[in-house]
């Protein structure tokens, strides 16, 4: 830490109470298994989860609509004006949900209560243990990054408690087909739930191994009572699968891992801690805050949204749920967590913002665990992508899905006001974070080389049509999730199209020298520029006679801005101005977080600190956070869901440090509400890690490369380039912020 920076902030949350409700619940997650953890010492409740459970209704059939054949009339009628064109390319089905993310089970732990004297729960996000404690008992939860396992540690003198696995949660459907069993075991007993989904050959398993220390174990079916006990540990494991699941191999594979010494707690946790700690801790945002304000239990934090406190604390959960809802999967709409089955959108993956925005900090808050998430969605649904470029619009190559359950990449969830089959710029959007991950390493990814090859090939197939002067047409054209003011969804030439064609285009020509690159460059500048309205605004639609609707949460149009580079003031400044009135005129419409967040984060690229500072004020004071640190999507804390949560890190970091592979950004969009602070181990596009501290007096930043290389430097004071020379600190002192 520089000298005079602000101490550390802890990194961590605390209440006074159990939590009463799922949403308040304490979170741990590997990116496979999740839990949530209530923490009440009398009747204690660890709901489990996974990201592979999702529900089956129908979606896990659906395919794309077969369209292909139609696409020339549509584009004919659109490009002659027929507005409403876009409204009859339908194959006539009714709106498919992706298959909807859902809860497993709560472990349920009763006990005699004699009060809670003492109380405290907690959640430590270096470790990502949850401990809750009150006189003479305490529980700790953790999921663990290397084991694969939810663990629960119970220790009390004379432990009594009753242990069962409980699948009655809200919403959870009638028809689910229940089976349970418990056996005496010589370390304890295990515990084994089965739930068939009603009308379907595919089921969830969980299976829960006790190892008892003291006292007595009996069976209470379909639990079992532990009387006297020293303490209980809990190993809990999920799978979704088909036909019949081995419960005894299952069992017995979590046996093995418990180690063979006297504190298996201690071993479980210390083997999660050399995977997680490391994550954890590569970024850290310390302000200038009362050390009374951060010790405060975070449901009375919250209360003072202007407080540094908060957003110290707020940052720090941001990263610590971020890194918790990735490992096999990037995070849901819900993160990795939910106590409901009946979750919001499906809880599903939501491609036109939602996860693009919770994972925006995953390159420069340094956490590639994210990003590898991220890639195994990605690729893993290439084949599905495939056919969605072929049968909707005759192309090879390959087009993203707006929504996706995490198993089916199909496009099938559309309907007339929302004909998301129309879309294409989704796969420019999802391999944008590979590509920025890319350029910090100094590599390219031969699995991102060819998907970038992908999406070029489906622009040479797509883009056929010209405008009078030549030019190459984007034709249907959609931008999420808004409409022309005078004209339907479905239109002509969204600036968010224009921006993803050809920013992919020149990626992948860049990823790919020869004569394939000299093409898809050639595509590129047969692109249209983009258009400024008669208010002096960046229009959503580049097309003469489409209106602009300003009042919406969606700020695709946008895009060139951020999270690309095309348009910014030190390149482009004309555009960048006309950026910034279309930024002034945007309305928040239903006041979703995601909305807030995605507006200031375009202010922070516009160096507008102002604006920046207002949207961040609408979701701090809009009480959109639980006490769990876990962020809603409206205000008042109405519907439980992520992008607050885990893109509230994102918007700090690019208020205070921003990169480009040849540039760096220092302070571009610093609130006036954060006099002081230090942000540390920020990762830069051209391979560096910087760490900058700033007062009101002066700022300091250490630049450590790990390539040599030369970059423009944007300060307040203006801009001079910069020698960087691998493995050498860099040290720049700047003037009064």
């Amino acid at each position: 830490m520089s000298a005079g920076a602000p101490p550390p902030p802890p990194h961590g949350t605390w209440e006074p109470r159990p939590a009463a409700r799922w949403e308040d619940a304490f979170l741990s997650g590997n990116g496979r298994h999740g839990a949530l953890v209530f923490g009440d010492p009398g009747d204690d409740r660890v709901i489990a989860t996974h990201h592979t459970l999702v529900r089956p209704n129908g979606g896990e059939h659906a395919r794309p609509p077969e369209l292909a054949a139609e696409l020339p009339a549509l584009q004919d009628r659109l490009l002659a004006g027929d507005r409403a064109a876009a409204e009859d390319f339908t194959d006539g089905r009714p709106l498919q949900w992706v298959q909807p993310f859902h809860p497993a089970f709560q472990v349920r732990l009763r006990r005699p209560s004699d009060g809670e004297r003492g109380y405290r729960r907690s959640v430590d996000f270096t470790t990502g243990v949850a401990d809750s404690v009150c006189a003479g008992w305490r529980s700790r939860v953790f999921v663990s990054r290397a084991d694969d396992v939810i663990v629960q540690y119970v220790t009390s003198p004379g432990l009594t408690l009753d242990i069962a696995l409980d699948h009655r949660l809200p919403g959870a459907p009638g028809g689910l087909g229940v089976s349970e069993g418990a056996v005496l075991t010589p370390e304890g007993a295990v515990l084994t739930l089965r739930a068939r989904y009603p009308g379907s050959d595919r089921a969830y398993t969980g299976v829960t191994l006790a190892v008892v220390t003291g006292g007595r174990t009996t069976l209470t079916p379909p639990g079992l009572r532990v009387t006297g006990a020293e303490s209980v540990l809990l190993l809990t494991r999920l799978a979704r699968h088909t036909g019949e699941l081995d419960t005894v191999a299952r069992a017995q594979a979590l046996r093995e891992l418990l180690p063979d010494d006297e504190d298996p707690y201690g071993t479980l946790l210390d083997r999660h801690l050399r995977l997680h700690r490391a994550a954890y801790a590569r970024a850290c945002l310390a302000l200038d805050a009362d050390d009374t304000e951060r010790a405060l239990p975070g449901s009375e934090l919250l209360k003072r949204p202007k407080s540094p406190a908060l957003l110290e604390r707020l940052f720090a959960a941001g990263r610590y749920h971020l890194l918790s809802a990735s490992g096999m999967l990037p995070p849901r709409l819900t993160g990795l967590w939910t106590g409901d089955w009946d979750t919001a959108w499906s809880g599903a993956f939501t491609t036109d913002a939602n996860l693009n925005l919770q994972t925006a900090s995953a390159v420069a808050a340094a956490l590639p665990e994210v990003v590898e998430a991220h890639a195994t969605l990605i690729h893993g649904q290439l084949p599905h992508w495939r056919d969605n470029a072929r049968a909707v619009f005759g192309a090879r190559g390959i087009v993203a899905p707006p929504h996706t359950d995490g198993e089916s990449g199909y496009t099938y969830h559309f309907s007339r006001e929302y004909p998301l089959h129309l879309w294409t710029a989704g796969a420019d959007w999802l391999l944008k974070p590979l590509v920025d991950h890319d350029e910090t390493r100094g590599e390219r990814d031969p699995r991102l080389a060819g998907a970038l090859a992908e999406v070029a090939l489906f622009y040479e197939g797509f883009l056929t049509r010209t405008d009078e002067r030549g030019r190459l047409v984007v034709v249907p054209s959609y931008s999420p999730e808004n409409r022309p003011a005078n004209a339907s969804w479905g239109a002509v030439n969204a600036a968010m199209d224009l921006s993803a064609a050809r920013h992919a285009l020149l990626t992948a020509a860049a990823y790919h020298p020869g004569p394939d690159a000299d093409r898809w460059r050639g595509l590129a500048e047969r692109l249209p520029p983009h258009r400024v309205n008669d208010d002096g605004a960046l229009a959503e639609w580049a097309w003469p006679g489409l209106d602009d609707t300003y009042d919406h949460r969606h700020l695709s149009h946008l895009y060139g801005v951020w999270p690309h580079d095309e348009i910014n003031p030190y390149d482009t400044p004309g555009l960048a101005a006309a950026a910034h009135r279309a930024l002034e005129l945007r309305g928040a419409e239903n006041d979703s977080a995601h909305g807030h967040l995605h507006h200031a984060l375009v202010a922070a690229r516009l160096r507008d600190g102002e604006r920046v500072a207002h949207a961040l004020g609408q979701v701090l004071e809009g009480d959109y956070f639980h006490a769990s640190l876990m962020s809603a999507h409206y205000p008042h804390r109405d519907v439980y869901n992520a992008d607050a949560a885990h893109t509230l890190p994102a918007l700090i970091v690019e208020a205070l440090i921003q990169s480009t592979p040849d540039r760096l950004v220092l302070l571009p969009a610093l609130p006036a509400t954060l006099p002081a602070g230090e942000l540390l181990g920020v990762t830069t596009r051209f391979g560096a890690v910087v760490d900058l501290s700033w007062n009101p007096r002066q700022a300091r930043a250490v630049v450590r490369p790990t390539r040599t290389c030369r970059v423009d430097l944007r300060t307040l004071s203006g801009a001079r380039q910069l020698s960087l020379r691998a493995g050498e600190d860099c040290v720049l002192t700047l003037g009064p912020q």
